[in-house]
């Protein structure tokens, strides 16, 4: 997949079928548009066009439920060959919508086809709708395709709503609206090893602080270490008990007896099993762990 980013003079040598958005969660709903985009690009390669399959989403918060490099990663390995990330300067904030068609989708992206949700709206003051595309697309030679939104238990999948079920520590219902379990990535690094001590070893990861976390408590998860996949229980939090200060994810893995320091860890968080406490002594902390990881054996037992 190749990115473009940092920029909004764009140029791309080979026609595309687009999809806009912010996508900061790439959830269900954006998902769908990306489908579509990649259905286009399949058929019309049959055809002899060869449209490129492209993305092209604005940086608009350094918080979100995905980072960077998490979007990225869906985004390649869903099959899209070029992503655009548009930084939301104000050059881009105060552009019409005719020159945000003229110069970003025909001369920068040579767009074939454009995918947009029912109620897209684009350029200054988000001047531009659906209908304005539409003529346009018909002025510049590209077609359009407007897609309903995607709903759940009916109403509409949005970000805002899925943040809603984080806040609350909901990740069932976050990753039903995602699509996927709601996840965190990191580097394990080196903890102060009380877990292997008391007998639970750990994996240490600090999340990417542009990250949104779920309320700090234990979780049960599956995680993804090396293209091998364990499951587990997770801490997010402070570690009241013992320092208070680090904030981070760590995780206790069934059947994994690897030394993961350095590597990769994709944390996928399947249910919220208790929110975090202060134990009086570690003896007691000890055995609610112990708790927790039989509380964590029954849950996949019932999957």
């Amino acid at each position: 997949m190749l990115i473009i980013k940092d920029t909004i003079d764009i140029s791309y040598d080979y026609p595309t079928v687009v999809t806009l958005g912010k996508f900061n969660g790439v959830h269900r709903g954006h998902m769908e548009l990306v489908d579509r985009v990649l259905s286009y690009e399949k058929e019309n390669r049959v055809e002899g066009m060869n449209p490129v399959s492209c993305v092209c989403c604005f940086q608009v918060s350094p918080v979100g439920l995905l980072t960077t490099e998490e979007r990225r990663d869906i985004l390649r390995k869903k099959g899209v060959q070029l992503l655009i990330e548009v930084p939301f300067v104000p050059e881009l904030i105060t552009m019409e919508p005719e020159q945000f068609v003229s110069r970003i989708l025909v001369e920068g992206l040579q767009a074939r086809h454009v995918v947009v949700g029912e109620d897209y709206r684009f350029g200054y003051q988000r001047r531009g709708d659906v209908g304005l595309l539409r003529k346009l697309g018909e002025e510049f030679g590209f077609t359009v395709e407007a897609v309903s939104k995607v709903q759940d238990d009916g109403q509409d999948i949005s970000s805002s709503r899925i943040r809603e079920a984080l806040t609350k520590g909901d990740v069932e219902t976050a990753g039903r609206l995602l699509g996927y379990p709601y996840f965190v990535t990191g580097k394990v690094i080196h903890g102060r090893r009380l877990g292997r001590t008391l007998g639970f070893p750990t994996t240490n990861v600090i999340p990417d602080p542009g990250k949104i976390l779920p309320p700090c408590g234990v979780y049960t998860v599956r995680s993804e270490v090396n293209g091998r996949v364990y499951n587990g229980i997770t801490n997010i939090g402070t570690k009241p008990t013992v320092d208070g200060h680090f904030i981070g994810v760590e995780t206790f893995l069934y059947k994994c007896n690897e030394d993961l320091y350095g590597e990769t860890q994709k944390v996928e968080l399947l249910h919220f099993q208790r929110p975090e406490m202060k134990f009086p002594t570690i003896e007691e902390l000890k055995e609610r762990i112990e708790k927790d990881r039989k509380a964590g054996e029954i849950f996949f037992m019932n999957q």
